[in-house]
């Protein structure tokens, strides 16, 4: 199993997909991975919410194979 990946919004335009499958171990070899792969992620990223299995981790935090990781950019409005 590969981690998923699921881009919302402005993040999924970034990307020009709204999930991706990785495999990266960490939460921080994730970020620095997208980051060179979708330069238009490099402003965006910082200020996205990023969820692992619903709940905000750090960036050493081990990703599960069977992880889903959510990116949501800051939302307008309420």
């Amino acid at each position: 199993l590969m981690t998923t990946v699921r881009f919302f919004a402005a993040a999924e335009d970034a990307v020009g997909a709204a999930t991706l499958q990785r495999a990266e171990p960490t939460l921080g070899d994730l970020r620095a991975s997208l980051e060179l792969e979708h330069p238009a992620l490099v402003a965006l990223l910082p200020r996205c919410a990023v969820l692992v299995d619903g709940a905000r981790v750090d960036d050493t935090t081990v990703l599960a194979a069977d992880a889903i990781i959510d990116v949501l950019p800051p939302f307008a409005g309420g």
